[in-house]
């Protein structure tokens, strides 16, 4: 377990985690590899689960009807993937495709879900760098939404923004 301790510990999602919330987290992670085009997570599967990237790139992408998936994001490296197993229902909203060969810590919710319940100093710690990712990809978004909506676009329906 001390190996995977520290591998952990390596990632960016760690840092700031004390060495018995490393050791919690360690007990519930095992490493998965994905060859390119392999799935990660799909949409509307049980999210039991998140993952750390370590190495490679993912897709996360949405299905449109009538025009297939399409990817509106990547994660690499330092990134964390999977916030629905936090949530009621645990489903996956979108799909998370390997781009290159990834290597990922994949942490069991079912594991994880109920130390952090009866140790809350665990549930915040974790809790913390979760709710920094998620602030990071909604800053994203909204930089996202200006490119698209720029001076001179218009909103669908003709709108301007």
């Amino acid at each position: 377990m001390e190996n995977l301790e520290r591998i952990v510990k390596a990632h960016p999602f760690a840092a700031g985690l004390s060495p018995e919330h490393l050791s919690v987290l360690a007990c519930c992670a095992r490493n998965v590899r994905r060859q390119p085009g392999e799935f990660l997570l799909k949409e509307g599967s049980d999210a039991g689960r998140f993952y750390l990237v370590r190495k490679g790139r993912l897709a996360l992408e949405v299905h449109v009807p009538g025009r297939g998936a399409i990817q509106v994001e990547s994660v690499g490296p330092g990134g964390v993937v999977g916030f629905s197993w936090l949530f009621p229902e645990h489903r996956w909203t979108l799909d998370a495709r390997a781009i290159d060969t990834l290597i990922a810590l994949e942490f069991d919710a079912t594991c994880l879900l109920p130390k952090m319940e009866a140790d809350p100093a665990l549930g915040y710690a974790l809790t913390k760098p979760l709710l920094k990712e998620l602030y990071q990809r909604l800053c994203q978004v909204r930089l996202g939404r200006l490119d698209v909506y720029g001076p001179g676009s218009k909103l669908p329906g003709g709108a301007v923004p």
